[in-house]
C-alpha cells in the first residue's frame, strides 16, 4: 500500500473507533484486552496517535523516552472530554501524515520504503486493531477490513515484527510451520513456530498446517482479534495454539 492509501485508512478507523466508543460506553470492558476498559483503550490510541505524530512533526531521529502503560492510561483525561481529546489526537496525526514531505527523516523502528511511509503504515494498523477493539466493546460486528489492507497488515506482523529477531532466534529448533493463504489476495507467507518464539518468511511451500481465509480473517487471526473458528484449517490445529503462546510483538 501506499503513504496515501494507510492514510485514508487511519482517517477510516479512526472514525469508526470514536462511533464504536461511544456506543460502548468508557467504563465498558475490552473482550480482546481483558485489562482495560474502553477508557483505557482510549487513553492509549490517544497517547500513540500523539507520539508518533511528535516524531514526524519534529523530524526526532532521536528515540522519546516513552512513560510506561500505567501513567499513559492514567494521564489522559477522565471525564467525557477524553472522546474530544482521541479525536483531536486523531486529526492531528492524520493531518500531519498528509502534511509530511516525501523526504522526511526520523527515527523508525520497522524497515520501510521511507519514515514517512513506516508511521503511515504502523498508525494504520495500530488504528485499524483497536477499532476492532472498539467495536467488540460496543457488542457489535467489527466494521469491515479491505482486503489489502488486511494482507499488509499480515505481512508487517510476520515480516516486519517478526523479522527484526530473525537472526538471533535462528538458532531455535522449529516445531512446526504454517501456511498462511489469503483467499482474496496474491500474498503467501510461512509462520514457524520455534521452540519458545516465531518467525515468518515470505512465500509458502510445504507446511505442517494451513490457514486458507479471507485477508481480513487472517489480519484479525494473527492480530488476535478473532480465533480459528470457521476458517479453512488443515493439518496440525495445534500448531495454531502454539503460535498464539509464542508469539509476543514489541515495539522498539
Amino acid at each position: 500500500m501506499e503513504v496515501a492509501g494507510h492514510v485514508r485508512s487511519l482517517e477510516r478507523d479512526g472514525r469508526l473507533l470514536l462511533a464504536a466508543a461511544k456506543r460502548a460506553g468508557l467504563d465498558a470492558p475490552v473482550p480482546t484486552c481483558p485489562a482495560w476498559t474502553v477508557r483505557d483503550l482510549l487513553a492509549h490510541i490517544g497517547f500513540v496517535h500523539r507520539w508518533a505524530a511528535s516524531y514526524v512533526s519534529e523530524a526526532r531521529e532521536d528515540v522519546l523516552e516513552e512513560p510506561d502503560e500505567e501513567t499513559i492510561l492514567g494521564s489522559a483525561p477522565r471525564t467525557d472530554e477524553l472522546v474530544d481529546w482521541v479525536e483531536a489526537g486523531h486529526s492531528a496525526l492524520v493531518r500531519t501524515l498528509e502534511e509530511a514531505p516525501e523526504d522526511l527523516r526520523c527515527w523508525t523502528f520497522l524497515a520501510a520504503p521511507s519514515p514517512l511511509a513506516f508511521w503511515a503504515r504502523r498508525q494504520a494498523h495500530e488504528t485499524a486493531v483497536h477499532r476492532v477493539d472498539a467495536e467488540l466493546a460496543a457488542g457489535v460486528p467489527p466494521s469491515a477490513i479491505d482486503p489489502e489492507l488486511g494482507a499488509d497488515g499480515v505481512d508487517e506482523l510476520l515480516i516486519g515484527f517478526l523479522g527484526r529477531s530473525a537472526a538471533e532466534r535462528a538458532h531455535e529448533t522449529v516445531v512446526g510451520s504454517i501456511a498462511i493463504l489469503p483467499t482474496d489476495r496474491p500474498e503467501r507467507w510461512t509462520a514457524r513456530v520455534l521452540a519458545e518464539h516465531g518467525a515468518a518468511e515470505p512465500g509458502a511451500a510445504d507446511c505442517d498446517t494451513a490457514v486458507r481465509a479471507a485477508a481480513a480473517d487472517l489480519y484479525l487471526l494473527l492480530w488476535n482479534r478473532r480465533s480459528a473458528e470457521g476458517l479453512d484449517v488443515t493439518g496440525r490445529a495445534d500448531l495454531l495454539e502454539l503460535w498464539r503462546q509464542r508469539v509476543e510483538v514489541t515495539w522498539a
